[in-house]
């Protein structure tokens, strides 16, 4: 018994699990409490030992099927002893034409019932193919080790089957078919532990993501794709940052706040103290804030965009001076007194479906800036950072560059947001590769975490 822990043990370090060897003889320590002819407890006793984690049950379970099923490592009474001569003679004629190198040697062995050197050789195959090297090629060198012993192994079969075929006169009927379905199933082994490709550890569990991760994981996802119950914890998230981001601004302002004293101020506050300036107040700076003005398109092809753009644009109204709320398709529509009086869920809802605006016509952009130029140029000027929203298709309508170029010439920045995936820019009715030479600046906005980035350097 003792013997065939350790074999195994032995097998099984091959097999790639870590055994170590007072987890041996914990095991062997064990087995004298239970009766080892019950299959059940036996095998229980060495999967507590051996296989650590659940990660390495799987691993356990089959090189248990191998060792005790396949190769039948038993306790000896699996054959007789005429045939198991047998079995001795066949790989005694065997060894001399075939154990030439290392690869020889441990198909016999595995014929013979010992397993580690052909399972040391799967480990080393594997290993060359594990993908830690990338490129064309990078994993020749592990397909060719398993056509050397592919080719092995289909010459050990031929080699069986002309010694049975060579003994038909000498050797029994029933022991040549034990014998060649013996080494067949062997041989099949082999074959099959030579073309798995074993999972990684743990590969069936199920893995675990930390809310942190989650949340990074969803500002990852495209507006488009997001389902009802992402949309909805999205605005969870986005409530909680816009709430930081006021945090850092206010901070921000007020560590500039404390930079310049006011002496006037700090010389008539210490006549309280004859004369001493026991308090230093500093000069109350107003707090420079920019104005947006932004025009949302509001069509179809970026509808899933919009919602989430104007909840973050809106949500941090505090920190602007005063927004300008413009959305459009063909025509446009200020709803900025919208936004003003309503909570911002309802006013985006209002924005999205009661401007005055037809939803349904084909987007024209060229249209929407004639209009703002005709009604709403004046609300521009340098201190002004004019944002628009929208993939810039335009239904081959003429796109009026002009027109937007004498909108950046009066503002302070011109920022043009696209949700639409960056290789579809230049194509079809698309105008980005006009708009974007009469911008400041053009950004991909596709998703949460991109979106973030670009208030950040807006509000930061």
């Amino acid at each position: 018994m003792v013997n065939l822990v350790l074999k195994f043990a032995a097998c099984a370090r091959g097999g790639g699990l870590r055994i170590s060897t007072g987890e041996v003889l914990n095991c062997i320590g064990q087995l004298e409490l239970i009766n080892c002819l019950q299959e059940p407890q036996f095998e229980t006793v060495l999967r507590a030992n051996f296989a650590k984690s659940r990660r390495e049950q799987r691993h356990f379970d089959r090189l248990y099927h191998l060792f005790f099923h396949e190769l039948r490592q038993d306790f000896g009474i699996f054959h007789t002893d005429g045939l198991q001569g047998r079995m001795d003679e066949l790989l005694a004629s065997l060894t001399p034409e075939n154990s030439e190198g290392p690869l020889d040697r441990a198909l016999l062995d595995f014929m013979a019932g010992d397993p580690l050197a052909f399972l040391q050789e799967m480990g080393r195959i594997q290993g060359e193919g594990d993908g830690r090297r990338q490129g064309m090629g990078s994993n020749l060198g592990s397909v060719t080790r398993r056509l050397d012993v592919m080719l092995h192994l289909n010459r050990l079969q031929a080699a069986v089957t002309q010694f049975i075929d060579e003994n038909i006169d000498r050797i029994p009927w029933e022991e040549r078919k034990s014998l060649e379905s013996h080494f067949t199933e062997r041989i099949e082994s082999a074959r099959r532990l030579l073309l798995q490709n074993p999972r990684p550890a743990g590969e069936s569990l199920k893995k675990i993501t930390s809310h942190e991760q989650h949340l990074t994981d969803l500002g990852e996802t495209a507006f488009a794709s997001l389902t009802q119950k992402e949309v909805e914890e999205l605005r969870e998230v986005i409530k909680q940052l816009v709430r930081k981001l006021k945090d850092m601004a206010v901070l921000r302002y007020a560590r500039q706040k404390k930079g310049i004293p006011d002496i006037k101020k700090t010389l008539r506050q210490g006549a309280r103290y004859q004369g001493i300036p026991m308090e230093i107040i500093f000069r109350n700076r107003p707090l420079r804030k920019t104005r947006i003005v932004t025009l949302c398109d509001v069509s179809g092809s970026v509808w899933s965009a919009a919602r989430f753009m104007l909840n973050m644009l809106y949500s941090l109204q505090a920190c602007f001076t005063r927004v300008r709320s413009f959305v459009f398709v063909a025509g446009l529509d200020e709803v900025t007194e919208i936004f003003e009086k309503n909570e911002i869920n309802q006013a985006i809802e209002k924005v999205l479906g009661k401007a005055d605006i037809d939803y349904g016509a084909a987007t024209d952009y060229g249209l929407t800036l004639r209009l703002f130029k005709k009604y709403f140029m004046e609300v521009l000027n340098k201190k002004t950072t004019l944002i628009i929203i929208g993939d810039g298709r335009s239904n081959y309508s003429n796109p009026e560059v002009e027109i937007l170029d004498d909108m950046r010439d009066r503002c302070r920045r011109l920022i043009w947001l696209n949700p639409e995936t960056k290789q579809f820019w230049y194509t079809g009715d698309s105008e980005m590769r006009t708009y974007e030479g009469s911008c400041h600046e053009v950004r991909l906005c596709q998703n949460l975490n991109q979106l973030l980035d670009f208030i950040k350097n807006l509000v930061l």
